[in-house]
């Protein structure tokens, strides 16, 4: 039997990532085994990968599951992580590629905010320390993972930057609870996505978050968390209910660039793993599904049973061409104070990071299905809602 053939096991995995962390087997509370379980079934009947992408998938589940055990270890060693507090939360939540990655990486720069940087995401363990938070070996292990990416698949970074001093979202954290829309992002799984879609306990992911979030605190403390996700539209009742005085950005845009966008951005990432993908389907599929959750989202907001909770909407359109001016506004509307310090950091950071400055990717509607005037029909709510107009196609 080929690689590529081969079956995922889910006992190979949980084996190994035992070996990888000494014998480590205390997954900690809420699920975890089935939701891996319910990931390998659905790789092995779906997901068409071929070796490299076998060794991707392998590696992504074992990164989230050694990840956890060390979270659980690590909680056991320190138990004084649990008195860590996370107050007032700042949010990024919205559609896909209606600048939320920019957006949360411009806020970064402000040192009162405290945003899990990409090396930490991947390496949790030992908890960081603000005293070698700029020069942790583990930051140049995780730089060391991008070079194969930016091989196989150059136009990426144009796309969503990558770096290990770069933020990183949320939707990564969730992996630690093995309930994620990024695995059907970076393979075709779409039996597993149903499931996070319409059977999974949310209130388990974010039962997870906030352990992530006072492990990450509890040495490296800031005034505030900024974090960041579109995977948030999916749990926005259990987040509020987590953390009811949540301050949510919620971003803005023509949802006929979102999905196209979206849809280019999977077709690239998971051509690295797969030589079957299909551009239309992709674009289909999750069309439906973020249609779903969108109007799922906006029903928990417009029901206003967190009254704690503020929101603020931030429109792409209006982002792009003043991105410190819509900062500022962000600011203001979420009672924020901000320093001169941290308006000349955020300034700066935008004006060395210019659209397109990693170069240019571009799409059509039409290379994914995508029709515009159905998608602007299925998301009619949406878009009267919020008062978008249509981006040029």
């Amino acid at each position: 039997m080929s690689p590529a053939a081969q079956k995922f096991v889910v006992e190979d995995v949980i084996d190994e990532a035992r070996l990888r962390t000494a014998g480590l087997d205390d997954f900690g509370r809420g699920p975890f085994r089935q939701p891996l379980e319910l990931l390998v079934e659905s790789l092995n009947a779906e997901a068409n990968l071929n070796e490299i992408g076998r060794y991707i998938a392998t590696e992504r589940m074992l990164t989230h599951t050694v990840n956890r055990l060390n979270y659980v270890r690590d909680r056991e060693r320190f138990p004084e992580i649990s008195n860590e507090r996370i107050v007032k939360p700042v949010f990024i939540v919205g559609l896909p590629r209606t600048g939320t990655t920019i957006l949360h990486d411009i806020l970064g720069q402000d040192p009162s905010n405290r945003v899990p940087m990409t090396w930490e995401a991947m390496f949790p363990s030992p908890p960081p320390e603000a005293a070698t938070f700029e020069t942790d070996p583990r930051i140049a292990m995780c730089e060391a993972t991008f070079p194969g990416v930016e091989l196989q698949i150059p136009a990426f970074k144009a796309m969503h930057p990558m770096g290990a001093q770069l933020s990183q979202e949320c939707v990564t954290l969730m992996g630690e609870a093995m309930c994620t829309p990024l695995f059907h992002n970076q393979f075709r799984v779409p039996a597993y996505q149903d499931w996070v879609d319409d059977s999974a306990d949310w209130s388990h992911v974010y039962e997870m978050h906030e352990r992530q979030l006072q492990h990450l605190q509890w040495r490296n403390p800031r005034e505030r968390w900024v974090l960041k996700t579109g995977a948030h539209l999916w749990g926005l009742g259990h987040l509020l209910a987590r953390y009811p005085d949540a301050r949510v950005i919620f971003t803005h845009r023509d949802p006929v660039k979102s999905m196209t966008s979206y849809a280019s951005l999977t077709a690239l990432v998971r051509s690295m793993g797969s030589d079957t993908v299909d551009p239309v389907e992709i674009a289909n599929d999750w069309t439906a599904r973020l249609q779903k959750v969108l109007t799922r989202a906006i029903e928990i907001r417009a029901a206003d049973s967190f009254p704690q909770a503020q929101f603020y909407d931030m429109f792409f359109e209006d982002f792009i061409v003043d991105q410190f001016g819509e900062v500022s506004k962000i600011y203001d509307a979420l009672s924020l104070p901000m320093s001169d310090l941290a308006a000349e950091r955020m300034q700066a950071f935008i004006a060395d990071n210019p659209p397109g400055k990693h170069g240019i990717h571009r799409y059509e509607p039409h290379e994914f299905g995508v029709d515009p005037a159905r998608v602007r029909s299925e998301f009619a709510t949406y878009i009267g809602h919020f008062g978008l107009t249509p981006e040029s196609e």
